[in-house]
């Protein structure tokens, strides 16, 4: 019996007992009437058996055969289907006339043992406070969405909410891109001021994936992106989150958004990327913040002053090595120096070349921009002319060489042979070894150390 059946043989024993009537039992058990009675009668038929429920332990009406869980249970062991989950096995089962569901197959084959329930660890978070003032630190996110319901192809939304006040600004983009990253950022800028912090995730506009090169590890720095170097520029400290929970405030907003941004763009009509970002410049953004802004603990503004270069810095830089020539190439263009800039003796030396939104290219030397003009194309670079080496004609020796000179019957030729090293005889006709020959009885027999050169 379960505590339920319990508590109500109690209360049966109280009828019994004259200690209760059945108005009050039926009140207590939370039955009706008529139904308190019917309870009574099994009681006082059957006793505390009647109290039982009356399909405990008997087997559902949608239960299986026993002979198909069975079956389940000894394909499950069969080899081919040893690595099998509840769902695939219950595919497999169906393909050989078995119908089983997935989650009948997952329970018998707990109960069997043959499965066990791998909990996902869960990893431990800390709720961070609310910075206290206005532009302390600002979310970024883009939202991937079909925002137009069909009505147009999938764009982006790109969101940045402050952190103190739900502030938001959006903006709409065909992908999520540096260049889109720019824009939201300027109309924020623009509107507010620069911001003390940024808050992203790890995307590859926001971090470096390649190494660091040699002058950025021997200076301790790590390798930034364009969105990198740009915010390094403006001051503004850019904060990588290691999950999608880290920067929660734009992820939940991003989720308000595609539930009632996409319905206001179908009341209004909208259904290509410049309407809506009107609509969210002047209708929708104004209406959202008075309903979802809040109050910062603090109503200081730390927003710093809109820099006048905001165009320059928002942009792409690449160095590049000047040529001998006085010409810069970058992304398949060249560009000639002009003369007006020999005192910086730039060949050999770096220039940076800015290309800016708006596709204007400025080229600067330690912070001073350079006047350059367009090439046409590539310039044509000469090799220098190597000289061809003079050729060395061998020539024979002349007649009176002394090479030619017949040695004299009798001389050194006649007096010395190849020696016992074995060596072939010098040019001149010398013999290379300095042992005397062993054929040469005289030379033996009064010069056995050695020869002398000197004829006799």
């Amino acid at each position: 019996m379960n505590r339920k059946e319990r508590d109500r043989m109690t209360i049966m024993l109280g009828i019994k007992n004259h200690t209760l009537n059945q108005v009050q039992a039926a009140a207590l058990m939370g039955l009706g009437y008529r139904q308190a009675k019917r309870v009574w009668r099994r009681y006082q038929n059957a006793g505390a058996a009647g109290l039982v429920h009356r399909l405990r332990g008997r087997a559902g009406l949608r239960c299986h055969p026993r002979a198909v869980r069975a079956q389940v249970l000894a394909r499950s062991a069969e080899e081919r289907y040893a690595d099998f989950g509840p769902t695939l096995l219950a595919e497999a089962l169906a393909k050989e006339g078995i119908v089983v569901d997935h989650d009948t197959v997952r329970r018998w084959l707990l109960a069997e043992g043959r499965r066990t329930v791998r909990r996902r660890r869960q990893t431990h978070r800390q709720w961070r406070e609310r910075k206290p003032c206005l532009g302390a630190m600002v979310q970024l996110d883009g939202s991937h969405h079909d925002w137009f319901e069909g009505r147009r192809g999938k764009c982006v939304l790109m969101v940045m909410v402050d952190d103190a006040t739900n502030r938001m600004r959006a903006r709409f983009s065909e992908e999520e891109t540096t260049r889109a990253s720019y824009d939201v950022f300027e109309g924020w800028v623009r509107q507010h001021g620069v911001p003390g912090s940024l808050y992203v995730d790890r995307d590859s506009i926001y971090r470096c994936e390649g190494p660091a090169s040699v002058a950025e590890q021997l200076a301790g720095q790590e390798p930034q992106t364009q969105f990198g170097r740009a915010m390094a520029q403006l001051g503004v400290e850019l904060i990588l989150a290691h999950s999608p929970q880290a920067k929660g405030r734009v992820e939940r907003m991003n989720g308000v958004l595609q539930d009632r941004l996409v319905k206001a763009l179908r009341l209004a009509k909208i259904s290509d990327l410049k309407s809506a970002n009107q609509f969210l410049e002047e209708t929708y953004l104004r209406e959202f913040y008075q309903r979802f802004g809040r109050v910062a603990a603090s109503p200081l503004d730390v927003h710093r002053s809109v820099p006048r270069d905001l165009d320059e810095v928002l942009s792409w830089e690449e160095e590049r090595v000047v040529q001998r020539d006085w010409t810069v190439a970058c992304a398949g263009r060249w560009y000639q120096l002009d003369r007006q800039h020999e005192a910086l003796s730039l060949a050999g030396r770096k220039v940076v070349v800015r290309t800016l939104r708006d596709g204007r290219v400025q080229l600067a030397y330690r912070g001073r921009k350079l006047k350059w003009c367009p090439l046409p194309a590539r310039p044509v670079r000469l090799q220098p002319i190597k000289l061809a080496k003079a050729v060395r004609v061998r020539r024979p020796p002349a007649t009176n060489h002394p090479w030619r000179r017949r040695l004299l019957r009798g001389g050194r030729a006649a007096r010395f042979g190849q020696g016992d090293s074995g060596r072939p005889p010098l040019r001149s006709g010398l013999p290379s070894s300095p042992c005397p020959n062993r054929g040469n009885k005289q030379l033996t027999s009064t010069n056995k150390r050695g020869h002398s050169l000197v004829s006799s």
